[in-house]
């Protein structure tokens, strides 16, 4: 079975991919969201010359062949074009064989307990607790996510005492009731990052995810060891689309819980690569899904089935008024009931993309006669 089209649908945030076969299978993916145009012309540019005529279902040499043969392109837009065609692949075989990603990667669909994650910074303190409780009541979150510190800060917060501030109101809201997790998304230096570290520990949060600038490794390990005799995980990863780095992260133990983003890395074959040397390390792994776009789908389905599974799916609550993209993709809609999303139970990824979004889309195509 031979690749014999790959199809981009794409926006600015948003790129689709659909795979055809000769002999007639298909199948949907998506490349990572955000500058997602730019993303489709790396596909139709860099990765459909590989792909197109290959084995379809020899996803491990095809994701292989790819960065080798664009050696001298290794970075962020190569892993997201290629992204979109493997979780494409992995749709189709999962349609052709009559079986959700899940049960193909020896799971099983059900309903996978999530944590609310919040994306803002321009919220104060007080207004993110009580949304954050009333998410709780609406929805039977029993773990959320909130931000902290300045993206990329270096040691400047969002404004003067939020991070402080916003954990212990988060904390007196939600302590004992709901597992509390905090992003610092690259804005600390080691010193700083430790001492928020402690005072994270002291309000009772337990996930402190990307501390330091991402690319500092040697920093990162720095707080993850400073803090080791203390209950609380130092995580990260998202950001890393590279094998070796992660192999690096990994042996290192610069983190405690390993955090690939299964879209920004390449696809689920080169994330199931992560998750395996995750295990064979005894660190778990909890993936970056921080929108409701495809990547959630993608995320629940590989979590439904490996072994060394965090204890959660991230699951933003943020809708279409900072996310009006994420609206109207796909159906069925991910919800959130009782703390839990169920994972679709239908052949690949189990949802369809919505008729109506792509006929807003830019199309373009790539094929060879077969």
């Amino acid at each position: 079975m031979r690749i014999r089209s790959i199809e981009t649908f794409s926006t600015r945030e948003v790129c689709m991919v659909r795979v055809r076969t000769d002999d007639g299978a298909e199948g949907w993916g998506q490349t990572a969201p955000y500058h997602a145009d730019i993303t489709a012309r790396v596909l139709h540019r860099q990765v459909a010359p590989h792909a197109l005529g290959a084995d379809a279902l020899d996803l491990d040499a095809l994701m292989d062949r790819i960065p080798e043969a664009e050696h001298k392109f290794p970075g962020s837009y190569l892993r997201r074009a290629m992204g979109g065609l493997d979780t494409a692949l992995w749709d189709l075989r999962g349609k052709r064989e009559g079986k959700s990603v899940c049960e193909l990667l020896g799971g099983t669909p059900r309903p996978i307990r999530v944590y609310g994650s919040s994306m803002r910074r321009d919220i104060t303190p007080r207004a993110e607790a009580e949304r954050l409780v009333r998410w709780r009541d609406a929805c039977g979150y029993d773990a959320f996510k909130f931000r902290i510190g300045c993206e990329c800060g270096r040691d400047k917060d969002e404004w003067p005492g939020r991070t402080e501030a916003i954990v212990a109101e988060v904390s007196r809201a939600l302590r004992g009731e709901a597992d509390l997790l905090v992003d610092a998304n690259s804005g600390f230096s080691p010193a700083r990052a430790v001492e928020v570290g402690r005072m994270l520990v002291d309000h009772g949060v337990r996930h402190y995810e990307e501390p330091c600038p991402y690319w500092e490794l040697d920093w990162t390990r720095e707080v993850t060891e400073a803090l080791a005799p203390l209950d609380i995980d130092v995580t990260g990863g998202e950001q890393d689309c590279d094998l070796a780095v992660w192999r690096r992260m990994i042996d290192m133990r610069a983190v405690d819980v390993v955090q690939p983003d299964i879209c920004y890395l390449g696809g689920l074959t080169r994330t199931l690569r992560v998750a395996a040397m995750a295990r064979a390390a005894g660190l778990p792994c909890t993936p970056h899904a921080a929108n409701l776009s495809l990547v959630t789908v993608f995320t629940l389905h590989l979590m439904g089935a490996i072994e060394g599974a965090g204890p959660y799916v991230e699951f933003t609550i943020e809708g279409s008024d900072y996310y009006p993209w994420q609206e109207g993709l796909f159906e069925p809609a991910l919800v959130a009931r009782d703390g839990k999303v169920p994972i679709p139970d239908g052949p690949g990824w189990g949802v369809e993309i919505r008729d109506d979004w792509l006929a807003g889309a830019e199309h373009e195509i790539s094929e060879v006669q077969l």
